[in-house]
């Protein structure tokens, strides 16, 4: 019982943690001062039933046992069944992952992970109570390079969790970290270490969480790689929640997404019946920021976009692009009150991208635009006819809620604003309290146990079928970056040298 107090005491140290302020860490010195066998890398993520499963990564650096031990909410051990993966080194580290199944809807668990000798703090998460009732909170792109900007926005999701203390869980909608090193993955794990183990995390695997830097990703969460069509540079898999269904892509996939995959979105997307469909995702099919004038993002406005007509996908959530915008409903590349919406979530970091304007009406037709607010100096953002108006509190960071009501489905998002700096940039109080400002909010409505069950088949990928499949998917990318993509980029030409030459902007 005294092991079981201490641990219920943990958790609410480490809560206490979360909705502090941050405390601007060394990795370096957490490193050296750390036990080879003492746990850091922290999370419990989707994996299979989410009202009954949860998968468990931790990091250590001595190969050591894993054990995974939970508590209920009185302290009592819970007789779960746990499955240990072989521990494997990666990186001069040790990986450790549990696959914790048997437990029961709509409970909370505290947890803890390590070996026979050393513990970590206590994690806790809830299980899916199966109802129509959902509270979440989504965020993008920390991609931070130093422990101060992964403070900056561990700030921005301590918010969020203030604002929405009822969310069963938290999505990351990728770019993790800016190059995927050992360093900054501690300096991630010293600033959002505490949040992780505070709920259950769906990760989203962004550009620099997978480019260049294989199976970094898959290492760092246990998630269900049963359907992914390949894991090399991230993982697409799927989840229900109460009576949401999520689709989770791999934008790295062949520089966009390949076409097994997309043929397993579709097939996903027919095999539930549940109220509300969305898709989660890095990249982005719609949006004016830095990287919106490349053939691989813009090839999802193509690809994509065919599977969530076809499949009456209500929301498609992304990042990539560290600017919001909200798209009107579309269907074939068209506004429609009937087809889904698509966010470009923010950044949570302090990396933020201005408009380019001379992809406006190109690229992107601004008839398409509901909601648009760029995060830099000024704040500016789409008041229904240009983006010239401004709001100071508009420059910060940003993180989005959603609830979840049978039918209704809310969507805030809010502006964290910046640390105030002296003259050289340097943060005057790490304790100051941060203004929180709502930027855009909508609802949407919509009847219930409409949707059908249209597939029941087998929708994993075998290794032969997704190499035959390589070759089509780049020839796919290709022929539009010929065919579609590159007439209009060379039409832009003049307008994209002019915003080179006057605004310093590409």
């Amino acid at each position: 019982m005294k092991k079981n107090f201490l641990r219920i005491i943990s958790i609410v140290l480490c809560f206490a943690l979360v909705m502090g302020s941050s405390v601007f860490a060394s990795a370096d010195g957490e490193n050296a001062s750390r036990p080879d066998n003492s746990p850091f890398r922290i999370s419990a993520v989707f994996n299979g039933d989410s009202a009954t499963q949860r998968g468990i990564t931790w990091y250590t650096k001595a190969n050591t046992k894993s054990v995974v031990e939970l508590v209920d909410e009185q302290g009592a051990p819970v007789n779960a069944q746990i499955t240990y993966e072989d521990v494997f080194e990666w990186e001069g580290n040790y990986v450790h992952k549990a696959l914790v199944s048997g437990l029961e809807a709509g409970k909370t668990y505290y947890y803890d992970v390590g070996d026979e000798t050393v513990r970590s703090a206590a994690g806790t998460f809830t299980t899916d109570d199966k109802d129509d009732k959902v509270d979440f909170i989504t965020f993008a792109d920390v991609q931070a390079g130093n422990q101060e900007n992964f403070n900056r926005g561990a700030r921005v999701v301590e918010q969020a969790l203030k604002m929405m203390p009822t969310a069963e869980f938290m999505a990351n909608l990728g770019d993790f970290t800016d190059d995927s090193t050992n360093e900054e993955w501690d300096y991630y794990d010293n600033a959002f270490g505490a949040i992780n183990m505070s709920t259950t995390l769906a990760p989203i695997a962004g550009n620099h969480d997978g480019l260049g830097v294989e199976n970094w990703f898959n290492n760092m969460f246990n998630l269900d790689t049963s359907e992914s069509v390949q894991t090399k540079d991230g993982v697409n898999y799927s989840f229900d929640y109460g009576n949401i269904h999520f689709a989770v892509l791999n934008t790295n996939d062949i520089l966009a997404i390949s076409i097994p995959q997309l043929e397993w979105l579709e097939n996903d997307m027919k095999s539930t019946d549940k109220d509300w469909k969305i898709v989660l995702m890095h990249k982005s099919p719609y949006s004016l920021g830095k990287d919106a004038k490349w053939p691989d993002a813009l090839y999802l406005q193509k690809s994509l976009t065919r599977i969530v007509d076809e499949c009456n996908v209500d929301l498609v959530l992304s990042g990539h692009d560290h600017q919001y915008l909200r798209t009107k409903p579309l269907t074939g590349n068209k506004v429609d009150k009937d087809g889904a919406i698509y966010i470009l979530s923010g950044t949570a970091g302090a990396k933020r991208y201005e408009i380019r304007t001379f992809l406006a009406n190109h690229f992107l037709d601004t008839d398409f635009i509901d909601a648009l607010t760029i995060q830099r100096s000024g704040g500016n953002y789409w008041d229904g006819e240009d983006w010239d108006q401004q709001n100071p509190d508009y420059e910060g960071g940003i993180f989005s809620t959603f609830s979840v009501s049978g039918g209704t489905l809310t969507v805030n998002s809010y502006v964290v604003s910046d640390y105030t700096t002296d003259e050289e940039g340097n943060i005057i109080n790490v304790n100051e309290e941060p203004k929180v400002t709502l930027h855009d909010t909508f609802t949407l409505t919509k009847e219930t146990g409409k949707n059908e069950i249209t597939y029941t088949g087998d929708n994993t990928t075998s290794e032969l079928e997704y190499t035959l499949k390589i070759v089509p998917s780049f020839l796919g990318l290709a022929t539009y970056a010929i065919v579609e993509w590159l007439p209009k980029f060379l039409i832009m030409v003049p307008a994209l040298l002019e915003s080179v030459i006057v605004y310093d902007v590409f």
